[in-house]
Order: C-alpha cells, then structure tokens, then sequence
C-alpha cells in the first residue's frame, strides 16, 4: 500500500466516524423527544378521560340522592367512560371506577335524602365518593409523567 493513502484513509475514517456519530446522537434525541411527545398526549387523554367521568359521575350521584329510581340510559355515558378506562387506565383506576358506579346504583336504591339529610352529609365526608378515585388517578397521572 502506498504511505501516502494512509493520511487520507485516516481522514476518511474521521469523516465517516464523526458522521455516523452525528447520525446516531440525531436519532437518539429525535426518539427521545418523540417519546416525551406520547407521554405528554397520553396523560392528556387521561386527564381528560378522568374529568369526563367525575363530572358524569358526580350529576348521576347528586341525582341519585334524591331520586329513589334512574333511568338506564342516564348510567350509560358512565358505564361508556368506565369501558374506555379499561382499554387505557390501571386496574386500581378502574377498580376505583367501578367502585363508585356501585356506590351510585347502590344510593338510587337507597331512600332519597331530605334537605336536612344533605347538609349532614356534606358535613361529613361521605358526599365525596370520588375521593378515592381521584386519588388513584392523580397516582397514575403521576407515574405516568414520570415514564
């Protein structure tokens, strides 16, 4: 081989070296911030998800306080949004979910509360059937930010 390939092989080799490193160190951050991008979309479906169900979930129990019966299609939209935390949440969150559509039906089957039956509640912290279930969510909200 001739020595004066060397020094230009050499640089070659630089050359080809320090653009696969580029290439590669690219593609590294571009699925980084990819990966940051799904997150931060997942845990806004989430949130959203979440909120869709404490609103419906909250109008059916103010409703099942002080009605003795429901109409089925009023726990449909309920019933959906648990079916949509199936696919996308943890079992703690949809067991939490479940546990206050059971509360809900359980309290349409419940005598309605008076007036006076309400505030008592509401000094108590029995009016709050979503508690629980928010607090697993926000935990799985916060897992998930950390992913």
């Amino acid at each position: 081989m001739n020595p004066g390939y060397i020094p230009a092989l050499a640089a070659f080799g630089g050359s080809a070296v320090g653009g696969l490193t580029s290439l590669v160190a690219t593609w590294v951050t571009q699925r980084r911030r990819d990966s940051v991008r799904r997150l931060a979309q997942e845990k806004t479906r989430r949130q959203k998800l979440y909120r869709q169900f404490i609103e419906e979930a909250s109008k059916l129990y103010a409703d099942a306080l002080v009605h003795n019966n429901s109409e089925v299609s009023a726990l449909v939209n309920m019933y959906a949004l648990i079916g949509r935390m199936r696919i996308l949440s943890s079992d703690a969150v949809i067991e939490g979910a479940e546990a206050v559509a059971r509360m809900i039906v359980d309290t349409y089957l419940s005598p309605n509360k008076t007036f006076p039956e309400l505030r008592e509640l509401i000094g108590s912290h029995a009016t709050d059937p979503l508690r629980s279930f928010s607090q697993v969510c926000r935990e799985e909200l916060s897992a998930l930010g950390r992913g």
